[in-house]
């Protein structure tokens, strides 16, 4: 095992599928030259050429649907968007494109591309670069989407996206980036669509992903101090979504807290509890309860971002909502 940053997990996975296979590409604003500013893809335009580290212009409405045209041909692009949040100009390359091309040819034609991106709140950048946006994607079928929580999560979720035929939405907590923690040593891949149980429990079952994964634990060992064992389930993937590892820890906890770091309103976590509650509701003790950001722009003053979006008390205070404590 080494300990080494989720943002260099990320890196060691681009470089090293990159070097397996000369059709994986990496373009977005910035990831060459500069080497991204996370320094994720530093020294890989050195290494490998222009040809496949390409700076684009500010325009990602043109270098989306680059993208989606050199995966058609033959190509694995990996594009980054700087934030999720500049999706807006680009949704048509992907959502009418990228997502329908393998239905509308019979199969004829793969979109083998990786979008990844930043989002997430906390880093007081304002409403136009705080959001999470994973909601949007999970609601076009044709699309994968991904949010990894841990650097080994990251580097292995991530070599599986490159490695698929369909296109991923890979979305990445920029508050995760400096996190540090021990992934395996050489490759391995963790499939798209297995859920990871990060805490074992028996009273509830606490659903979550990306950075309020970690909030789920802070708030798990919380509630162990008061004779609640909380089961935290990683999701990693919404789509496609580990239904099988939902199931069985809802059938072992019979209660469920939904926790996501976007809007409430048509959230995931909407979603999730819909599925729950027509497919397992004669195993619940009690009514799904969902934990999410408040339906309102993501506020730039700290004490009202902070206010935003949902911290590890708030789970504690729905957790014991559920349970009646």
């Amino acid at each position: 095992m080494k300990k080494i940053t989720v943002s260099k997990a990320i890196s060691e996975a681009l470089h090293e599928e990159m070097l397996r296979d000369e059709n994986v590409i990496v373009l977005g604003e910035d990831v060459g030259k500069m080497g991204n500013v996370f320094a994720i893809t530093q020294g890989f335009q050195e290494e490998f050429g222009e040809h496949r580290v390409i700076d684009t212009p500010i325009s990602e409405a043109g270098f989306l649907g680059m993208t989606v045209g050199a995966a058609m041909r033959g190509l694995r692009p990996v594009v980054e968007l700087m934030y999720i949040d500049f999706i807006g100009v680009s949704m048509d390359p992907i959502m009418n494109q990228a997502a329908k091309m393998r239905y509308m040819t019979g199969g004829q034609i793969n979109v083998p591309m990786v979008l990844r991106a930043p989002q997430g709140s906390g880093r007081r950048n304002a409403g136009q670069h705080s959001q999470n946006l994973e909601t949007f994607f999970t609601h076009i079928p044709g699309l994968k989407v991904v949010c990894p929580s841990t650097a080994k999560d990251a580097k292995g979720l991530l070599k599986a996206a490159i490695r698929d035929d369909d296109p991923v939405i890979f979305l990445e907590h920029r508050l995760l980036y400096a996190k540090k923690e021990e992934i395996p040593e050489g490759e391995y891949i963790i499939p798209l669509g297995e859920a990871d149980v990060k805490r074992e429990g028996k009273d509830i079952t606490i659903i979550a992903w990306s950075r309020q994964v970690y909030f789920a634990l802070e708030a798990a060992e919380e509630l162990a101090k008061e004779g609640i064992d909380a089961e935290v389930l990683d999701l990693r993937s919404l789509v496609p979504l580990d239904w099988d590892a939902i199931k069985k820890s809802v059938c072992k906890t019979h209660n469920v807290v939904i926790v996501h770091e976007g809007v409430k309103r048509s959230g995931f976590g909407g979603e999730l509890s819909a599925q729950i509650t027509e497919e397992l509701f004669d195993e619940l003790d009690s009514p799904v309860e969902r934990v999410a950001a408040l339906n309102v722009v993501p506020p730039f003053a700290p004490t009202l971002e902070d206010a935003f979006f949902p911290h590890p008390e708030d789970i504690v205070k729905a957790v014991k909502k559920v349970l009646n404590k």
